[in-house]
């Protein structure tokens, strides 16, 4: 029932186009299923942010997936840290395709292009926004509504987070919207259409926050001030409800100045939307704030007011698909996506590691001749993405440029490593032969050593050969690898049995022996035998066996003080809960995660969802310091 109920939604879109915008929190949140999981979005275009994952963690099963092509951005500096995809259907495949929003990381045709004014930013700064992988851009072709051919480009981007710790980070983000606008525009420039949807980061009005801060405050937000230069003013829909309200006919748009609600893009949900209210896309998890409603709405689908105004048919919010701390956004247009037959190189199809053809060892060494270097040829370097970067490139198709190489592609201080890296080996400087796990664990020694490890527990034999049985598999980890340095000097287990002014048992009991004695005498049928080498031989040194050796037996201790006991006594566990005072309901327990004199401390909250004061079934305000006062 599920299959169908996908395939009839879907047919339902044959004469429409959609395109869904998605925060997955991490590729994971696919749990392998990354076919079903974009089917049954049913779009043409889904693209995801967050995706947590870097090229070489890139799976086939997540890379390529039948019916669709994927391009991928991958951060750069961290693993398992942003990183945005763009799956597109066999029938919405594009013609371009390009990673981040400078070209930096374009070396291959097939980019989408058209880059703008960037003379306020350096190379370095360019380089160090792209790096994070927040951004990818795709190219289609459409049919309109009007039956004419035209071009859209679809701008995925995950804008940054700014950290109240970090203010570096405040002006990063900054930095990447202007950037961002201006690769926007410059598209809208060459005639195409733009979508920009994807994770901004930022709630543009007090409508899209479960509880703004105060109204002058919440307004001077940097981001917000970005996305009013940004968007064009408000919808046609939300002015005329605007105009009801306060009676106040709204200046015409082609009259506004710039900076003044005068942007190139509209919020697509608010066009159609205008005054709806609790419509999030993003709530915190840890706190339960989405079975209330406790969020806020930063993922939006922003498009040019022409292809709104012509083509767009609705955009939704869907918060029924769970998965994420962010729920999908959908659009849905009058327009027809058309397939190119060729995917663009950015494509992960054409991809070494998953194009289908074996590599060669040979593509990742170069052979350097006496005092010679050979140049690559060229196509050598045809085969890495052009999402590497030079300095990736230069790694990977010669690995030894800086390295003076020999004959074998050895360092010249081969030696010098060498020798040092012997010393760190486990050898056997008798034989020669190099030392394994397995010597560790199941020894051969010599036959000397095994009457001695059997005399020292009270056992031997007639003809001095040591038995095969239970005893063995107790005493080989008191072995040493190497048997003739073992029994140099009296070892501990030999000292532990000469008389002592304390008791046997509670010498051993120090030792931790009296367990191996205890299991050795049981596994033996007799002690008979034990006797034939007598007590002198047995403590190995001449001095007479310690009295009641063969009868150790565990001491019996008191339930209290046993091991039990004195665990409890050690980890007494958390606290009993108290009760909040508003729910009477038990509370739960938290520890302080932010850095700062509070750190480590652990409370007791509310344990209902968070949610907004006006609400009774959401969380009440009790707190309480562990430790403290009840």
């Amino acid at each position: 029932m599920p299959c169908l109920h996908v395939c009839v939604s879907y047919l339902q879109t044959l004469h429409t186009m959609r395109i869904v915008t998605w925060n997955i929190n991490g590729i994971r949140t696919f749990k392998g299923k990354v076919k079903q999981t974009l089917d049954s979005l049913a779009a043409d275009i889904i693209c995801v942010q967050e995706t947590k994952v870097t090229r070489d963690l890139l799976d086939e099963r997540t890379a390529i997936v039948e019916g669709y092509s994927s391009y991928f951005s991958f951060c750069r500096g961290r693993s398992g840290y942003s990183g945005v995809a763009t799956f597109c259907r066999d029938s919405a495949t594009p013609f371009a395709a390009e990673e981040g929003l400078t070209g930096l990381l374009t070396s291959q045709g097939g980019a989408v292009g058209s880059y703008g004014n960037r003379e306020d930013f350096s190379d370095e700064e360019l380089q160090s926004l792209d790096n994070e992988g927040r951004a990818v851009i795709t190219q289609h072709k459409i049919r309109s509504s009007g039956g004419g051919e035209e071009t859209l480009a679809v701008i995925n981007v995950y804008c940054p987070r700014a950290d109240p710790e970090k203010p570096e980070r405040k002006l990063f983000k900054l930095r990447f919207y202007q950037l961002l606008q201006i690769r926007a525009e410059a598209i809208l420039e060459t005639g195409s259409h733009v979508i920009v949807l994807g994770d901004v980061n930022t709630s543009h009005r007090s409508i899209d926050h479960c509880d703004p801060d105060d109204p002058e405050r919440f307004d001077e937000n940097p981001g917000r001030k970005w996305l009013n230069e940004f968007l064009f003013g408000s919808s046609e829909g939300e002015e005329k409800a605007d105009e009801e309200e306060t009676g106040v006919v709204q200046e015409p748009k082609s009259q506004r100045p710039a900076g003044a609600g005068g942007g190139k893009f509209v919020d697509t949900f608010r066009y159609f939307h205008p005054s709806r209210t609790h419509a999030f896309t993003c709530w915190l998890t840890l706190t339960g704030a989405r079975q209330t409603n406790y969020g806020t709405r930063i993922d939006y689908i922003f498009a040019n007011r022409k292809l709104v105004d012509s083509e767009f048919l609705d955009s939704k919010i869907l918060p029924e698909v769970e998965g994420s701390d962010h729920c999908p956004v959908q659009g849905e247009l009058r327009c027809i996506c058309l397939g190119d037959p060729k995917c663009p190189p950015l494509c992960t199809k054409h991809m070494p590691e998953f194009a289908g053809r074996q590599q060669k060892l040979s593509r990742f060494l170069v052979k350097v001749e006496h005092g010679e270097r050979k140049e690559l040829p060229k196509e050598v370097t045809s085969f890495l993405p052009g999402s590497q970067e030079s300095g990736e490139i230069r790694e990977n198709i010669r690995p030894g440029k800086d390295l003076n190489l020999g004959k074998r592609g050895q360092l010249a201080n081969s030696s010098t490593s060498s020798s040092k890296s012997k010393k760190g080996k486990t050898v056997n400087s008798k034989t020669g032969q190099r030392g394994s796990l397995l010597a560790f664990f199941k020894p051969k020694p010599s036959e000397e050593a095994k009457n001695k490890d059997l005399v020292i527990f009270g056992k031997t034999t007639g003809d001095d050969t040591c038995q095969t049985g239970p005893q063995q598999r107790f005493f080989t980890p008191f072995k040493s690898q190497t048997t003739s340095e073992s029994f140099q000097e009296p070892t501990l287990l030999e000292r532990s049995f000469k008389p002592q002014s304390n008791s046997t048992a509670e010498t051993q009991k120090d030792l931790g022996t009296t367990t191996f004695q205890t299991a050795v005498q049981e596994s033996q049928p007799s002690a008979d035998s034990s006797q034939e080498d007598g007590p002198e031989q047995a403590m190995g040194d001449g001095s007479k066996e310690a009295p009641g050796v063969k009868d150790i037996r565990p001491p019996q201790l008191p339930e209290s003080e046993g091991s039990a006991g004195f665990w409890k006594s050690v980890l007494r566990g958390p606290p009993p809960p108290p009760n909040c005072k508003a729910h009477g309901e038990p509370c739960v327990l938290r520890t302080v995660k932010k850095a700062g004199p509070n750190f480590g401390k652990r409370f007791f909250v509310c344990a209902r969802p968070q949610g907004h004061a006006s609400n009774p079934e959401a969380r009440c305000n009790f707190f309480m310091w562990v430790g403290k006062g009840k």
